[in-house]
């Protein structure tokens, strides 16, 4: 970088700089005279044969339950597993090790109540309701209302191959906090993840999803909230945000995808490692994002395998985890141990314990297991991906809603600042945070709590 600097003399420097600035002007004025200001509601069907005349608009509460016969079926199948001797030191670099998977497995098999996680799951209220021929599941806690406290309502989107339990760790510190600001939690399962219906019809994507739970918000009477998401969940609430951004108060994320910057984006990624304060890079930035090919092309692709099965012939690869208890939890804790970090993939038992419990994690996979959701769950990519994502009208509508962003240095991928601002126009935070990975409402609570608590506070201009 020295070196560089020394060969540039100032004139040339100048008119690199100029020349950054005015590209980038120029990409940033064409994106916002095509950018649309709000994408059109609609409204759909995904119920059974055709569409009824009228909607049921009641809220039922629901309860988590099981059954002996349920146990007794989940141990069978266990006790038939075939396991394949894994390859010498491969840690979890071909996929979940098969020797640690059997400790796993032998700890679900004698030690795992699941009765027990079925009452931690009903220590929150459960409720559903029928929206576009769904029958949608949610969980809603609201604070105790301290006097003096201010209660805002807000929603938390899960992703894949996470649930609504990802935030339960989470919900005591947005709920039940004696500051003067607390939340009223809303957590909706995505239609077709775990206790919420699978459609029923083919197409139903992001937006889809955005539209009935800006449905679902409206019949518990909120006309003004905030929302937070990672994985599918940021970009459901993001969609959200565009279909209504006069209801949404603030929208907060833990993963950014902003992958069409064209020559603005080309231009910081060549003179980014070197200069980066040209392109309004910071140090953390750098550390992050370079070597750009290694970190953000060879690692995505490396890990994105799933994504092109999901996204191609979900119903094929699903037909076997569906069938299969072991093969389902090797399909979905593996994403819980790369994820988190992308060194674990280099030890054998993948450092899974490290950061969460095998109970919790045990509990996500039966949320999958007992509501036979991993087929249609998986075909959320199939859906999403039948068009180029990039010619999607969500990707040439704006984000004109306040927004933060809690950047967590082990996510999947990086997204900075300037990178941000093409796609968000009104960003009141943008956090650089000290460890977590990809599920940050599992791993890091407090940490993502924090960070939310903060930006709304500088949306409701409030000080602690």
């Amino acid at each position: 970088r020295q070196r560089l600097t020394e060969e540039l003399d100032r004139p040339k420097l100048q008119l690199l700089a100029l020349s950054s600035v005015g590209i980038g002007l120029t990409y940033f004025l064409v994106w916002r005279r095509k950018a649309k200001k709000s994408i059109p509601l609609g409204d759909g069907w995904w119920g059974h044969g055709q569409q009824t005349l009228r909607d049921d608009n009641k809220i039922y509460p629901f309860k988590v339950e099981t059954s002996e016969d349920e146990i007794n079926d989940l141990h069978r199948r266990i006790d038939q597993m075939r396991y394949t001797e894994p390859l010498e030191d491969c840690g979890f670099q071909y996929g979940f090790n098969s020797n640690y998977l059997q400790k796993v497995v032998s700890y679900w098999r004698n030690q795992f109540d699941w009765k027990k996680q079925v009452a931690k799951l009903n220590e929150y209220p459960h409720f559903k309701t029928n929206i576009e021929g769904l029958d949608v599941h949610f969980v809603h806690v609201r604070a105790p209302h301290r006097p003096g406290q201010k209660v805002l309502p807000l929603m938390l989107v899960h992703g894949w191959p996470g649930s609504f339990f990802e935030f339960y760790k989470i919900l005591p510190l947005l709920t039940d906090t004696k500051d003067d600001l607390a939340f009223e939690v809303i957590c909706p399962s995505i239609p077709g993840y775990g206790f919420s219906e699978a459609p029923h019809k083919q197409g139903f994507c992001s937006l889809d999803a955005a539209r009935i739970f800006l449905k679902l918000m409206e019949r518990l009477g909120f006309n003004k909230f905030y929302l937070q998401g990672g994985d599918w969940g940021s970009l459901i609430t993001t969609n959200m945000a565009q279909m209504k951004p006069q209801c949404v108060s603030g929208l907060h994320l833990n993963m950014l995808a902003v992958t069409k910057g064209g020559v603005g984006m080309l231009l910081s990624l060549i003179i980014g490692p070197y200069l980066p304060f040209l392109v309004g890079f910071t140090r953390e930035d750098v550390r992050r994002l370079f070597p750009y090919f290694e970190k953000n092309v060879y690692d995505l692709l490396m890990e994105s395998g799933y994504m092109h099965i999901q996204g191609t012939k979900p119903d094929t690869a699903g037909c076997g985890l569906n069938d299969s208890p072991v093969g389902l939890a090797a399909y979905i804790l593996e994403k819980f141990s790369t994820w988190t970090d992308r060194k674990n993939r280099d030890l054998e038992d993948g450092d899974l314990e490290k950061k969460y419990s095998l109970d919790d994690l045990l509990t996500n996979v039966m949320i999958y297991w007992t509501t036979r959701s991993i087929i249609p769950s998986m075909r959320f990519y199939k859906e999403n991906f039948k068009t180029n994502p990039q010619n999607r009208v969500d990707a040439r509508t704006g984000i004109f809603v306040p927004m933060g962003h809690a950047a967590f240095p082990n996510e999947l991928m990086h997204c900075p600042l300037p990178w941000a601002r093409w796609r968000f126009k009104d960003i009141r935070s943008y956090s650089y945070m000290p460890r977590g990975g990809h599920f940050a409402a599992f791993e890091e609570p407090r940490l993502l709590a924090e960070d939310f608590v903060k930006f709304v506070r500088k949306v409701e201009g409030k000080k602690r």
